[in-house]
């Protein structure tokens, strides 16, 4: 009986051992992030920056542009705050913002259980679906994943493509970490075909000078929003009536349309 009573102890004790050693690395609760960056007077974003229509560097000006940017602005400017630009490869982003590097990603997060479980999300305010790409010449018909059994596909490193390609055996999966390397392997035959965003594929058509095309839509339409850390129920307040108000008002579809000539602010009926 008394081994077992200080057994029970001693496991008792190293529990509160671990706690105070857990709780000496954990953060203390810090404040709303909507106070953390009113205070600052600006809203630290990050996205690639190598994602046309979805935020790139336009050439031209050497500053960065596309859909993504533009909801930024819009969010930034409703908060009453300066948008701070952070440009960094898909791979790292989710890990930059867990770290707090910056306070939000305005990239074209798929809204996901797994991402759930680690960040808070806006609600969408892009509404796709995935979509193949493949070489001009190709005259094979792929009409589902399961048809590219024993080919190579091209995906974003860490993406929800690369998931989603991962989940069908016989694929041999190609990890990039950016689309314009992705699709320079496609058009030089060093893949088969590469899977991604729709509303990028349709833009691609329009303004890429590679011998590529469009190949067929595959799986479920994907939710993006805008992630950030948890534990800011006012930041998240403020930033989904922004959004909200910009659906309801048109402005979310103006800027649709104004890169993706279609309305990507709402699911498709």
């Amino acid at each position: 009986m008394g081994k077992h009573v200080n057994t029970a102890a001693r496991r008792a004790m190293l529990g509160v051992a671990l706690a105070a050693s857990l709780s000496a690395w954990v953060p203390a609760q810090a404040a709303d992030l909507l106070t953390d960056a009113k205070a600052r007077g600006t809203l630290r974003i990050a996205m690639e920056g190598t994602y046309p229509p979805f935020n790139f560097k336009d050439q031209k000006t050497g500053q960065l542009a596309g859909y993504d940017v533009d909801v930024a602005r819009l969010v930034a400017g409703k908060l009453g705050l300066k948008p701070e630009f952070v440009t960094t490869e898909w791979a790292a982003i989710l890990a930059g913002l867990a770290a707090g590097k910056y306070d939000v990603i305005v990239s074209q997060v798929g809204i996901t259980a797994k991402r759930e479980q680690v960040f808070d999300f806006s609600r969408p305010y892009t509404y796709s679906a995935p979509q193949l790409i493949v070489r001009k010449n190709d005259r094979a018909s792929y009409a589902s994943l399961a048809d590219l059994k024993g080919k190579t596909v091209g995906v974003g490193q860490g993406s929800v493509f690369e998931q989603q390609v991962k989940a069908v055996p016989g694929i041999t999966v190609k990890s990039y970490p950016a689309a314009p390397e992705n699709l320079q392997d496609l058009a030089f035959g060093r893949i088969d075909a590469a899977l991604n965003d729709s509303l990028m594929v349709s833009y691609l058509l329009k303004n890429s000078q590679l011998p590529i095309k469009a190949g067929a839509r595959v799986g479920a339409p994907e939710r993006m929003g805008i992630p950030f850390r948890k534990g800011s129920p006012q930041f998240k307040a403020a930033l989904d009536k922004i959004l909200l108000d910009a659906t309801n008002d048109g402005s979310l579809k103006a800027l649709s349309l104004k890169w993706f000539g279609t309305d990507a602010s709402r699911p498709a009926p």
